[in-house]
Formats: C-alpha cells, structure tokens, sequence
C-alpha cells in the first residue's frame, strides 16, 4: 500500500510539471519532417495554485526535430498571469526552480525560476537556458503581484 502512495504522489507531481501546449505557428517549411515552429507552452506552477506561465520558445523541425536530435534555440519569453485565486501549498524558498524542459538532446535545458519580491509581495519568473550563447544566458523575466492581503508564505 505504502509503495503504491509514493508512485501515485510521484506520478501526481509529473503532470504537475509538464507543459500544456496552447498553439503553434509555422516559421520555416521543412521538405521531410515537421516545419521549424514558434510554440507557445502553458506551466502551471505546482506550490501556488492560481499562477500560469506561458512560455513561447522556437522548435526545431526537419529531420532532426523529428527525432528529438534537434538542438532548439535558447531564447523564449514568458508572460505569467494570475488565472484563478492565489493559494499556496506550503511556504516556498526565496528561490526555486519550478520547472525544466530539454532543448536538445545533450546538457541545454530551459530553466524557468521563481523568487518571491517580499517587499512588493510579488512572485517573479525568470526564464533561460543553462547553455552559453555568446558568453551570456538568454533570459526573459515576468513577476505576478499577489494582493496584499495574501501573504506570501516564505521558508
């Protein structure tokens, strides 16, 4: 019974993580496998019910985007919103990694953060990837005010 609990609690945060894709569009025609697209990805975040990031970021068609060999660009942008009250499951770190997503098949991962702004009561967002490009990360950054009257709960 136990075994069964930690598999149902560790499938449980899984989905919690993933991207819901919201659309695509098109941005260069491949002859053999999928185009080279824009794609626009929904991450609810798992400790503060109520936020939703949306993260657009290009992927890489042909042949090699097909077969998951594809090396995506690093660059993205996020825009999190407040989608639904503001509750948290528990007090959150200052600040944590919320989610990750593999942009190629070696080592390069778009990372996107949370820090909590005590002072102004917001939760920001930062986006990038761990990768060097030209000796700097690409990153993009969002913050959610939450109201007053909510307390962010810190660790």
């Amino acid at each position: 019974m136990k075994l069964w609990t930690v598999g149902l609690a560790l499938g449980a945060a899984c989905l919690v993580a993933q991207a819901e894709q919201i659309g695509a569009v098109d941005t260069a025609f491949q002859w053999i496998g999928p185009d080279h697209k824009i794609v626009v990805e929904a991450y609810d975040d798992p400790e503060v019910q109520g936020v939703t990031c949306f993260v657009s970021r290009a992927k890489t068609g042909g042949l090699k985007g097909a077969f998951g060999l594809a090396e995506d660009k690093a660059e993205a942008s996020i825009a999190c919103r407040q989608v639904g009250p503001i509750s948290f499951t528990k007090p959150l770190p200052l600040n944590d990694e919320v989610f990750n997503e593999r942009l190629s098949i070696l080592f390069k991962k778009l990372r996107i953060v949370r820090m909590v702004d005590k002072k102004r009561n917001a939760l920001v967002y930062l986006t990038y990837s761990d990768k060097l490009i030209d000796g700097s990360p690409q990153n993009a950054v969002t913050a959610v005010p939450v109201d007053r009257a909510t307390a962010i709960p810190v660790k």
